[in-house]
C-alpha cells in the first residue's frame, strides 16, 4: 500500500505518486570548500547559471523526466536558493539534500575546529534535523534527502562521525539517506555502519555503486535490503559506461532491478573553476549530461535485454517507493 508520506522539494511538498520520471542525483551547481578564495576566477555570474540550468531542465523535460534530486551536501556550495528559483522559473521539481561531504575534500576544518570545543557529532545531528523538519538557515526550504560520503581505503573517524550522526537524524525524522562512496568502495561497510545504528536498509541508497564491476559486491548490498545508485553514466574518466551497463544488466538479470537508481552525478555549474583545462572539462561534458541516460544508455540496456518495464522501474518506480519508505520488493536469494 503507498506510504502517505510527503516528500520535501524547494518549492513545496509533493506525494510520492507524483514524483514521476526522476533522476537521483544531479548537481545544479558544485563549489569545492575554498572555491572562494579564488577570486580571480569566481566561475559563472548568477544569471548566466540560471540560464545553463533552464537549459539542462528542458534538456531532460524532453525526455519526461519531472523530478531530480541534487544531493550536494552543506559544504560543496549548496545553495537552496538558487535550487528555488530555477524550480519556480521551471515548474521543475528538485529535492535538496543536508549533509556533510568526505573528509578529504569538504569543509571539515570548520567542524573539527568546532568539535574541539564540544561541538561533536549532537551539534552536526541537530543541524541535519533542522534542515530537515524546520528548514535550511531562514529560507524556510526543508532538505527531503541525508547526504553522507566516504573516501578510501577506509572509511575516516571523522567520516564514521558522519555517518552516525546521518543515522540518529535518519531515525529521528524519518528521512531516506542517499551516500557517495569513492570508485564504488565501502558501501557495505557504509550500509553496516548505518543499519546497526537503526536505520532501515530500504531507507538508504549506497551511491555510486556503478563505480564498482564487483557483482557479488552489489549483491551483498542488495541482500542487505538498500537501493543502489548507479549514478554516474558519462563520467567516462572515472569508469567506463560499457562496465556500468554489463553490471547493471547482470543485476537485472538476477531480478534486482527493483533495487537500483540511475542518474548521472552531473554538474551544471561550478564555482569557481576547479578543472582549470578548457580541452579536458570540454571532454568531460561531452557525454557527462543529465540526457546522456535516454539517449546512448537506454539503447544499449535494451539491447542487452532490458525491457520496458525494467526502464519505469528505474526511473519510476523505484525513486517513488524509495521516497515512501515503503518496504522493498522480496528479498533477493
Amino acid at each position: 500500500m503507498e506510504s502517505s508520506r510527503r516528500i520535501p522539494t524547494v518549492t513545496g511538498d509533493v506525494a510520492p505518486a507524483d514524483l514521476g520520471r526522476t533522476l537521483m542525483h544531479e548537481h545544479l551547481m558544485v563549489g569545492y570548500a575554498g572555491w572562494e578564495s579564488d577570486t580571480i576566477r569566481p566561475g559563472l555570474k548568477r544569471r548566466e547559471m540560471l540560464a545553463v540550468c533552464e537549459d539542462r531542465i528542458a534538456e531532460i523535460r524532453a525526455h519526461g523526466v519531472a523530478t531530480m534530486v541534487d544531493p550536494c551536501p552543506n559544504d560543496l556550495g549548496r545553495d537552496v536558493e538558487f535550487m528555488a528559483e530555477v524550480s519556480a522559473r521551471t515548474g521543475f521539481r528538485i529535492i535538496c539534500a543536508t549533509g556533510l561531504y568526505k573528509e578529504d575534500e569538504g569543509g571539515t576544518a570548520y567542524w573539527k575546529f568546532r568539535a574541539n570545543f564540544g561541538g561533536g557529532p549532537d551539534s552536526i545531528t541537530e543541524l541535519f534535523v533542522k534542515e530537515l523538519t524546520e528548514g535550511i538557515g531562514e529560507t524556510g526550504i526543508r532538505a527531503g534527502i541525508i547526504k553522507v560520503a566516504t573516501g578510501s581505503p577506509v572509511i575516516s573517524d571523522y567520516e564514521k562521525m558522519l555517518l552516525l550522526a546521518a543515522a540518529k537524524a535518519s531515525v529521528e525524522t524519518g528521512a531516506p539517506i542517499t551516500t557517495h562512496t569513492e570508485h564504488g568502495s565501502l558501501g557495505d561497510e557504509q550500509q553496516r555502519i548505518l543499519t546497526e545504528a537503526g536505520v532501515p536498509a530500504h531507507r538508504i541508497i549506497i551511491g555510486h555503486s556503478c563505480g564498482s564491476d564487483d557483482h557479488e559486491y552489489h549483491m551483498r548490498m542488495l541482500r542487505g535490503g538498500s537501493y543502489l545508485g548507479f549514478d554516474r553514466f558519462g563520467l567516462e574518466v572515472l569508469h567506463a559506461d560499457t562496465r556500468r551497463i554489463a553490471s547493471l544488466l547482470a543485476l537485472i538479470r538476477r531480478g534486482a532491478g527493483s533495487r537500483i537508481v540511475v542518474s548521472h552525478d552531473s554538474v551544471w555549474c561550478w564555482k569557481g573553476q576547479p578543472i582549470p583545462n578548457p580541452e579536458a572539462l570540454a571532454e568531460m561534458l561531452s557525454a557527462w549530461t543529465p540526457s546522456h541516460f535516454f539517449e546512448r544508455v537506454i539503447p544499449q540496456l535494451k539491447a542487452g535485454g532490458a525491457t520496458d518495464a525494467d526502464l519505469h522501474a528505474l526511473l519510476v518506480d523505484n525513486p517513488r517507493r524509495f521516497f515512501a519508505g515503503d518496504a522493498t520488493p522480496a528479498p533477493i536469494g
